[in-house]
């Protein structure tokens, strides 16, 4: 086996490749000097499903390492509050209750901007999708045979009650489901927050120029080594080495959902996007990338495009600040809104191939 150095600087190049571990291995820091007294630090940690890393350069190796400690101490206590799968967390408490009283701030500012995200979509983003997406992972993982579709269907409309984002009550101090069986699923924006927190304990440490990769939700400032803004590869929905798009990025995020990286069933027509308006997993697209201001907006956009035709989710993402977008549909097709920029690059030798991961 190679040496400790040279497995951390392996597996800070899986982080900055956006692949995903399958075990919790401490992963050591990797430093490198980058001229002119600064230095290039690299941590990552395993987190919801998938390896979250974090890239800084600083002159201060010790600073660096101190504000990505901390970060990823605010990302655990972040997620402890999210995680839906985590029956401790505020999030299965209002799900299995139906109201949570005093709720953490953290679950109010995601779910109220969950539910603005709804308004914005028409419905198209929709936190209140978690008993169907329940439903289809359980009726279309592991079971032979499959369940008609006919059967499934049924089922779906059983549950379409249950789903309206435009219930779920804000009163002082309280969140409340009105209706039985109603639950929350704050998985298509959730991870954006979370980034978002990482960057912020960063900038509170002073550090000016990283970049944030958790699975695909990426958040970048300032520069890298060489002084370039940061090259984020987009993946290829087909996993082939031929990257949809490579773009800069600084001072902003972006954030992929597709269809490709977590699905039910072999033909991928139930996958982890339900769309609330018909309870099926939209099939328009295979992946939607958005560039946003934040990783939390970004997070939201994307998955709210994805459950759109592609020609309305360009318009959609066109009419928002700031915001830009690359589709590629199901036929292969390319799509980018007004403000996607395009440098044409390919990864390689000084480009960070960071590749987008489905939300």
């Amino acid at each position: 086996m190679g040496s400790p150095n040279r497995l951390a600087r392996k597996m800070a190049t899986l982080a900055e490749l956006g692949f995903q571990r399958v075990d919790a291995s401490p992963i050591p820091p990797v430093v490198e000097p980058v001229g002119e007294g600064r230095f290039k630090l690299t941590l990552a940690r395993p987190s919801m499903g998938t390896l979250v890393s974090v890239t800084a350069i600083h002159s201060s190796r010790d600073l660096s390492q101190e504000a990505m400690g901390r970060a990823f101490l605010e990302m655990e206590r972040v997620v402890d509050v999210l995680n839906r799968y985590d029956p401790a967390s505020a999030v299965s408490y209002l799900n299995s209750e139906g109201v949570i009283r005093s709720p953490p701030p953290e679950l109010s500012n995601v779910l109220g901007r969950a539910l603005s995200y709804h308004r914005a979509s028409r419905g198209g983003f929709d936190p209140t999708v978690q008993p169907l997406v329940d439903l289809i992972r359980s009726r279309t993982t592991g079971m032979t045979p499959l369940p008609s579709a006919d059967a499934l269907v049924e089922e779906i409309r059983g549950l379409m009650d249950l789903v309206d984002a435009g219930a779920v009550e804000f009163n002082e101090g309280s969140i409340r489901l009105p209706r039985s069986g109603m639950g929350v699923t704050l998985d298509g924006i959730a991870k954006g927050y979370v980034v978002d927190r990482i960057a912020e304990v960063l900038a509170e440490y002073g550090l000016t120029d990283y970049l944030v990769n958790a699975g695909g939700d990426i958040r970048s400032s300032g520069r890298r080594e060489d002084g370039e803004a940061w090259q984020v590869a987009i993946q290829d929905p087909d996993k082939s080495t031929d990257f949809p798009d490579v773009i800069p990025l600084s001072g902003m995020a972006v954030a992929t959902s597709g269809s490709y990286e977590i699905y039910y069933d072999p033909e991928r027509t139930h996958h982890h996007i339900v769309s609330s308006l018909d309870g099926r997993s939209p099939q328009h697209s295979t992946s939607v990338s958005v560039v946003a201001p934040t990783a939390l907006e970004a997070d939201a956009l994307a998955t709210s495009a994805f459950v759109m035709d592609p020609g309305g989710a360009v318009a959609f993402i066109d009419s928002m600040p700031r915001c830009a977008c690359l589709i590629v549909d199901r036929s292969g097709r390319r799509l980018r809104s007004a403000r996607w920029r395009s440098p044409g690059a390919s990864p390689g030798d000084g480009v960070s191939r960071v590749t987008g991961a489905g939300s």
